[in-house]
């Protein structure tokens, strides 16, 4: 952060005395009120439920501007970097600040392939889950335990320890995410091939048997290579608060982005795109879009329709750019035949050309249009967050990483206001 000239003067009407505080620039957003001698000074708190006007870290990684639509990391647009690099070359950008050279990204790539097998027990853990658990249950116990099987690199004060754990989690994730898949449905585990891409190795574990050879196809390999690359990372969101609000008590990586995986588990987090599909399965055919955007309009109605407008973009989600017509390419190279779809492909134009949604710039998002191509490629609905996890992995080790080795971090310990009893006595 650069120190402004400028001070914010904080006065008090009951005549407290008045206490400059400093202010902050960051290389692009506003300025931010630097606090953290208030409570030393006045003997008093902020109050900002949800942390919704407070930043909690230096980052150098992440950049969203809600209103322009606009996501950057480390500084590239993400329209740039989903069209003109794939998902390990953004790995690496995350991690270590820049694009890999021709050279960089061939060890990069040769070490992530070279660590996406996982121990053998890991098959022996996940028999102590029920068949028909959730998979976001099944991951955070997987995530988890990853420290019991890899505790030789868990020590977060060595940076090879740190660096090793990064790569494994982000290589072992697709690993994990398969095999919490076969198990639900009964298939046997299939193992990764050090020949095929990261995510083409993942569809491959996912969709293979031993019955016959799996030939994964381009255009749906580079599909879910791109909806990686853009659920990679969203700045400090809840999941990557929480992965590092878990790192600033020293734990370990596996457990912090454990933590984060929870996190991300929530309906109104990374939960989002499984809602879309729901929402799809309520509307039932395309005869009844016009009916369902009648009833979004009315607030009275309860429905509302899901994927559409984000909390943080005012404007037009810029990753949902990328993806929509990603979409249309999947759907036609598959040529598949769902009433679900169509009903998404005919609520999808109804938003775009009703003035209402419009002029509220309810634009689709990423969620709605993942959750399309997830049901395209027959991905079970309860997976869909499980994939997010997969693809923000990356993001979350790269903020654990960044949290290490900053001067400033300190454990998180949230303040409140207490409007709990006064103290009392115990009467017998």
């Amino acid at each position: 952060m650069t120190p402004s000239d400028v001070k914010a003067t904080l006065s008090f009407s009951d005549g407290s005395p008045q206490m400059d505080l400093p202010l902050y620039k960051g290389t692009i957003g506003p300025d931010v009120i630097d606090i953290r001698k208030l409570y030393a000074q006045t003997g008093k708190f902020t109050y900002d439920p949800g942390f919704l006007s407070t930043a909690s870290c230096n980052s150098t990684i992440t950049y969203i501007d809600g209103d322009k639509g606009e996501l950057l990391y480390r500084g590239y647009p993400i329209e740039q970097l989903a069209v003109n690099c794939d998902y390990l070359e953004t790995c690496y950008l995350l991690l270590y600040g820049e694009l890999p050279t021709p050279s960089q990204k061939e060890e990069f790539v040769n070490r992530v392939t070279h660590h996406t097998m996982v121990n053998e027990q890991m098959q022996f853990f996940l028999r102590g889950f029920r068949r028909d658990a959730h998979p976001m249950a099944v991951m955070t116990g997987l995530v988890g335990a990853l420290s019991a099987f890899y505790h030789d690199s868990t020590d977060i004060n060595n940076p090879e320890h740190r660096e090793i754990a990064a790569i494994r989690l982000i290589a072992k994730m697709p690993t994990l995410v398969a095999m919490a898949y076969k198990y639900t449905i009964g298939q046997p585990y299939i193992y990764p091939k050090n020949d095929l891409s990261y995510a083409g190795n993942f569809m491959r574990m996912m969709f293979a048997t031993p019955c016959e050879e799996y030939k994964p196809n381009d255009v749906l390999v580079r599909a879910m290579d791109r909806i990686f690359t853009l659920h990679a990372d969203h700045e400090q969101n809840a999941s990557t608060s929480t992965v590092r609000l878990v790192g600033s008590t020293g734990a370990n990586p596996y457990a912090s982005v454990a933590a984060g995986v929870t996190a991300l588990w929530g309906p109104a987090h990374g939960g989002a795109n499984e809602a879309v599909l729901k929402m799809l399965e309520e509307i039932g055919t395309a005869d009844n879009v016009e009916s369902a955007v009648v009833k979004a309009k009315d607030k009275t109605s309860g429905f509302r329709l899901m994927g559409f407008g984000h909390r943080v973009y005012k404007n037009f989600d810029p990753r949902a750019k990328v993806i929509g017509e990603m979409t249309s390419k999947v759907l036609k190279q598959l040529g598949v035949q769902d009433p679900l779809l169509d009903v998404a492909v005919k609520l999808e134009q109804a938003a775009l050309q009703d003035e209402y949604f419009v002029a509220r710039k309810l634009y689709p998002n990423v969620d709605f249009y993942s959750g399309i191509i997830y049901k395209a490629l027959q991905i079970p609905t309860e997976m869909f967050t499980v994939m997010f996890a997969l693809g923000r992995t990356s993001g979350w080790v790269s903020h654990w990483l960044e949290q290490q080795v900053d001067p400033e971090m300190k454990i998180g310990r949230p303040r409140q206001v207490y409007t709990g009893s006064d103290v009392r006595d115990y009467q017998g």
